[in-house]
């Protein structure tokens, strides 16, 4: 295991098993299973940053498990206990508890999906421009942040690591899954999504946008997987300071963005080791979003 100088975890390693790495999640294949651990690296404008964030990856793994408990669907994990765990990760159980899932190996579909409730972001700059988001002609008068009178699916591509995903239409996405699947996508989507904004309002929180992943079970059936409702895969904003017209501040990594424009960082490889005071106010906005949203303290 790699820590860096504030103790997050920037690396797990595990002799012997087989690892993928992304920019947050390191990967090991065990068989039928997989290991997820959710690093506290921290990356921005595609650059991974040397300094992570410590509870991060803590932060990001169990809201993933609280929303798959919450929505109660069909999911890829299989435990995070890691008293449970196959007896070659015991060794390592001290730093993978809190941060890893053993989870289930399904065949991914290779779709993005998307769920749009507000205006924002790339949609807004869209619209701004054509009236649309996606390829989908909205009606006039939205603003910045506007909260939209249907949700919207905005799927993109599933691009490799280092890559960019496209924005595709639903046309596009049934020539890549097919008719049906791609209705079955869309549906699951802004249904989750409903679910998920209705409740997280409640305590505070705006989920402006979100994405979710999905693979498909031996049997046929529509499978959640991957990480699911965190500050990292959705945009939160606190409900105290929405208005319309202007973006609130996200409980998300902008801060450690807008922190990088501050010095006029050029958004290439390498990128710079973020200052104490910045690391601890970004953890502080991750621990926020966790504990309003699950109702108990990090």
């Amino acid at each position: 295991m790699k820590y860096d100088r504030n103790r997050a975890l920037l690396e797990c390693e595990i002799p012997g098993v087989p690892r993928k790495s992304g920019k947050v999640r390191d990967v090991f294949d065990l068989g039928d299973r997989l290991l997820m651990v959710v690093t506290d690296r921290i990356s921005a404008f595609d650059v991974i940053l040397p300094t992570g964030v410590p509870d991060k990856g803590k932060v990001l793994n169990m809201l993933s498990l609280f929303w798959l408990e919450f929505l109660g669907v069909r999911n890829h994990l299989v435990t995070a206990d890691v008293d449970k765990y196959p007896e070659e990760l015991r060794p390592y159980a001290d730093d993978l508890r809190g941060r890893s899932m053993l989870v289930r190996k399904v065949p991914m579909l290779p779709v993005e999906c998307i769920a749009r409730g507000y205006l924002t972001g790339s949609g807004w700059k869209e619209y701004s421009k054509s009236g649309t988001v996606n390829g989908q002609r909205l009606r006039e008068g939205y603003q910045n942040a506007s909260r939209l009178d249907e949700v919207l699916f905005t799927p993109t591509t599933k691009a490799e690591i280092g890559g960019h995903d496209e924005a595709i239409d639903f046309d596009e996405t049934a020539r890549l899954v097919g008719a049906e699947t791609a209705a079955e996508l869309r549906d699951a989507t802004t249904s989750l999504y409903r679910r998920a904004a209705d409740y997280a309002i409640e305590r505070g929180i705006i989920i402006a946008d979100t994405k979710f992943e999905f693979g498909r079970d031996p049997d046929g059936a529509l499978v959640l997987a991957d990480e699911v409702l965190t500050p990292d895969s959705s945009r939160f904003w606190p409900k105290e300071s929405y208005a319309v017209g202007a973006n609130p501040p996200s409980l998300d990594k902008q801060y450690v963005r807008d922190w990088l424009d501050s010095i006029s960082f050029n958004h290439q490889p390498p990128g710079p080791e973020l200052p104490d005071e910045v690391v601890e106010r970004t953890r502080e906005i991750y621990a926020k979003a966790y504990e309003a949203l699950a109702g108990r303290p990090l």
